[in-house]
């Protein structure tokens, strides 16, 4: 009796054993689950990563200055602008494109050709504004005469949402010439994540991670867009885009945010 009953206090305790192990390796194996699934962290605010400054990301602002910015077709930045809590603000004058003429549009002093950009922005109720690329400085032009558009729009109250084509003035369209499908942009007061893809004349633009718009500069297609655009007068000379050019920010005389401003130069 005393074997059966050593054996049996034997056996019991080499299954509380196996169970605490099972149970601890079960754990484990949790943990591990939960780190491989968690949520990257939040990067900082107009920062890089180590992956993105390893694998050539550069940012064109630095979260406290206006370095490297300037007014377009001007030496300095113009004072219709400021750098505020970690943005590049557009001071809203409540006049709209007459307000404008207090800053005017800014540009970054340098000229990308083939180029992954990425933004973020965020637009005051019944704003305007846009991000041009591949711009030129023309005297006496502005630059939407020489540069595509990428809208930015609140399409809730601005009355540029209901005109134009299908909606091609409605945020991350290619401005009055091709609508942003899916329409995804977020609502006035709230950050919007785009990027723009440009690369020996392919662009594309993604809003809030989706590939809104697809184009090819220079082709017949393109040309043809152009000539039933609202700029119908330039024809040509507009739909003549220069293979490198200036990023620029518009003044559109309302209050309107950038932050988180980086490119990618590709060769």
């Amino acid at each position: 009796m005393r074997k059966i009953y050593s054996l049996l206090l034997a056996g019991s305790i080499v299954f509380a054993v196996s169970c605490q192990s099972g149970q601890k390796k079960a754990a484990e194996s949790t943990e591990k689950e939960k780190s491989a699934t968690a949520a990257p962290e939040t990067p900082e605010l107009n920062k890089l990563t180590a992956d993105e400054a390893n694998s050539g990301w550069v940012l064109l602002f630095d979260g406290t200055t206006s370095t490297g910015w300037r007014g377009y077709n001007k030496t300095e930045f113009p004072k219709g602008w400021e750098v505020v809590d970690g943005t590049l603000h557009c001071i809203g004058t409540g006049t709209g494109e007459a307000g404008a003429e207090n800053g005017g549009d800014i540009i970054y002093d340098k000229k990308f050709k083939n180029f992954q950009l990425k933004l973020e922005w965020k637009i005051q109720e019944g704003g305007n504004s846009g991000i041009f690329y591949l711009g030129q400085e023309v005297k006496d032009w502005p630059i939407y005469k020489t540069a595509p558009e990428m809208q930015i729009l609140d399409n809730e109250r601005h009355p540029d949402a209901m005109l134009g084509k299908d909606g091609n003035r409605q945020a991350g369209s290619l401005y009055d010439l091709i609508p942003a499908k899916p329409q995804n942009a977020k609502p006035a007061g709230q950050w919007n994540e785009v990027e723009i893809i440009c690369y020996k004349g392919t662009v594309v633009h993604k809003q809030n991670g989706v590939a809104v718009v697809e184009y090819h500069l220079w082709t017949d297609d393109w040309k043809k867009l152009v000539k039933d655009s609202k700029f119908p007068n330039l024809n040509e000379k507009w739909a003549d885009v220069a293979t490198e050019g200036y990023i620029a920010f518009q003044d559109h005389g309302d209050n309107v945010w950038f932050r988180n401003v980086k490119i990618k130069e590709m060769p």
